[in-house]
């Protein structure tokens, strides 16, 4: 077996500490998309609420419409029914 002396140890450990340098960039790198994504999720999610509120909105203005034809038509005495 090879003699083993403290510099051979002293660059080793050199070695494996600039490995570990580089992965906690890494993870750092990791860390800050991840949190980018769930910042664009959350904008994206406001959205779709806000579309989804909207499109309700519509609806509930449909509806009025809809029943305010109805009294109309009940007014004017108008019918679907063909009439002979």
């Amino acid at each position: 077996m090879a003699d083993v002396t403290a510099e051979l140890m002293f660059e080793a450990l050199r070695a494996i500490q600039a490995r570990l340098a580089q992965g906690d960039g890494k993870i750092d790198e990791l860390k800050q998309e991840m949190q980018a994504s769930r910042t664009s999720q959350n904008g994206i999610r406001h959205e779709i609420t806000g579309v989804f509120q909207e499109i309700s909105s519509i609806h509930a203005t449909l509806v009025r419409h809809e029943h305010r034809f109805d009294r109309i038509e009940g007014r004017l005495e108008l019918s679907d029914a063909p009439t002979p």
